[in-house]
């Protein structure tokens, strides 16, 4: 389905593909031979999401572009069912593997892989060539270190220093839930005026 938001249209070329079920809205860009398969959604709430030539976007994915992190996805890679990327850069030739999350002002380097449940935490930058293991999580800039599950002092020690709060959500850390979910309720209802596209 192509939903206009804001103004904005998904571009599709000829030669790509978006399964019945899948879900363009906004400004969504696919390049040449780009897949989207059903289910996955392709969300541009306030910021772009380009997609370069020969992805393939699978079953339930999300890709979601934000202000200031639009999502950028370069040629030749996979971003696996139920992944999840947020605002980040995804160089060429990335295999995003099933239930992996690259959060906002993250970058992956070409020719990485994040392997099945791994994170690319938010503003980390991982180098060219680099794999996440199963369920491992890298954090840090200008280069992401990567962390066992079980390393969350030490993990946390490079993330609290990443913002997460500031940068997924605009606020400092401490924050209250009721505050944060009223500024996200006031966010997304910019969806009630969404218009759904003739192909």
């Amino acid at each position: 389905m192509l939903i206009e938001h804001r103004g904005q249209r998904p571009v599709v070329p000829d030669s790509a593909y978006v399964a019945p079920t899948a879900v363009l809205c906004g400004a969504v860009v696919l390049g040449e031979r780009a897949r989207v398969l059903h289910g996955a959604v392709l969300s541009a709430e306030d910021g772009e999401v380009r997609i370069g030539s020969d992805v393939v976007v699978m079953e339930n994915a999300l890709v979601r572009g934000r202000a200031g992190h639009p999502a950028v996805i370069g040629d030749a890679v996979l971003v696996g069912p139920h992944a999840h990327v947020n605002g980040a850069t995804i160089e060429d030739e990335v295999f995003v593997a099933t239930g992996a999350s690259v959060f906002p002002g993250a970058v992956a380097g070409a020719g990485c892989e994040l392997r099945i449940n791994s994170v690319l935490q938010v503003n980390s930058v991982l180098p060219p060539g680099t794999v996440v293991p199963i369920g491992w999580i890298a954090a840090g800039a200008p280069t992401a270190r990567l962390f066992a599950p079980g390393q969350h002092d030490e993990l946390w020690a490079v993330q609290k220093e990443l913002d997460f709060p500031g940068t997924v959500y605009g606020v400092p850390r401490g924050t209250s839930m009721r505050d944060l979910m009223a500024r996200q309720s006031e966010f997304y209802g910019a969806h009630s005026d969404d218009r759904p596209l003739d192909h």
